[in-house]
């Protein structure tokens, strides 16, 4: 199949999907009709923090998730996505990379081998310089590796599976669909191990609303909270203690989630999360990703949400009126809106939850 072909379905899918766990179910299905391979897993993620925001993970999997995770924050190791998502090669599989010595890579010993898996293929899906998403591929040990054709064809399709994740990030759904969710923060602890220990009343519904979205059962911890938990667990210095990430979900509400490491007197530790509907400042970011604005831009549009005048943004940003005016020209164009009460609607209040 042609190329072309491929990214003009993987087009039709996005305007076919009614979400973003639809999607990603569906572009592991179209990739299984191109390539062979034996378990998958797409994740959306939050382009700010690289943390996942929701992920769809084929049966034969689960098992090794968390693992997964753990390795990716506790340990360095062959194809980590932090740097996947910043190299200028962003597909890679580990066969290749080690020169047909996977067990070059702990994550391969530990937890792949043991699997049953034999290669993985990574690609962090990067759109407009951004990362909006991982693709991971597996193929057990009857298969033969990857080939480099093989990750020529992924790395030309990641584009268009990234735009499309990051689609969702705007899309509104219908009035019909928005659920009402509560704007009492949930607040969940977390064990060592990921497993749930204690949560207040708003929590329990968070958590079927994320479960839901994910398609998974109560007997699974939704994908961002089990990210969270491995980036606070994690014993890398310099991923800290504390780690968020903004989400939209199907009800269009944005939520923020976040969580902070907790330690007891016998120096175990867990995780505390906090759930609640993401507030103007937590979203922005996310929302000037999404639409492609510089660092500059966003910083006018947040003024602008503030209520500054073109002599106050420029005075507070040290530029001209006139250069104000340009940026917000650009502005407009990128978000497709005429005026600054527009701007403020189409960044912020039509996300705001009822």
């Amino acid at each position: 199949m042609q190329l072309s072909s491929l990214q003009t379905r993987l087009g039709k899918l996005l305007k076919q999907s009614a979400s973003a766990h639809v999607y990603r179910k569906e572009v592991i299905e179209l990739l299984r009709s191109v390539l062979s391979f034996d378990a998958a897993c797409c994740t959306s993620v939050d382009p700010l923090t690289l943390l996942s925001t929701g992920a769809m993970t084929e049966e034969g999997l689960e098992s090794i998730h968390a693992r997964l995770l753990q390795f990716e924050f506790g340990n360095e190791d062959i194809n980590d996505y932090n740097r996947l998502a910043a190299s200028p090669h962003p597909i890679a599989s580990l066969v290749l990379a080690t020169e047909g010595k996977p067990e070059k890579s702990q994550r391969y010993l530990e937890v792949l081998e043991p699997g049953g898996f034999s290669d993985e293929l990574r690609a962090a899906l990067i759109c407009d310089s951004a990362c909006w998403g991982y693709l991971t591929l597996f193929r057990s040990t009857s298969h033969e590796p990857f080939t480099g054709d093989e990750l020529a064809i992924v790395a030309a399709l990641s584009p268009v599976i990234a735009h499309g994740l990051r689609s969702f990030t705007l899309t509104l759904p219908a009035a019909s669909e928005a659920a009402g969710s509560s704007d009492e923060p949930g607040i969940i602890i977390l064990s060592e191990d990921a497993k749930l220990v204690s949560w207040n009343h708003p929590a329990e519904g968070w958590l079927s609303l994320l479960r839901e979205w994910e398609n998974i059962t109560e007997d699974y911890l939704p994908r961002p909270l089990l990210a969270i938990s491995a980036k606070v667990g994690s014993g890398n210095e310099g991923n800290g203690k504390s780690a968020r990430v903004t989400i939209r979900v199907p009800d269009g509400t944005y939520l923020t989630i976040r969580g902070s490491r907790l330690t007891d007197a016998k120096g175990g530790y867990g995780a505390a999360i906090v759930v609640e509907p993401a507030k103007p400042a937590d979203m922005l970011p996310l929302l000037s990703k999404a639409y492609g604005l510089s660092p500059r831009e966003s910083d006018i549009a947040e003024l602008v949400f503030r209520g500054a005048s073109t002599k106050e943004i420029a005075d507070t940003l040290f530029i001209s009126a006139y250069t104000v005016q340009d940026h917000l020209k650009s502005i407009f164009l990128k978000t497709n809106v005429h005026s600054r009460r527009e701007l403020i609607w189409q960044l912020f209040t039509r996300f705001a939850a009822e």
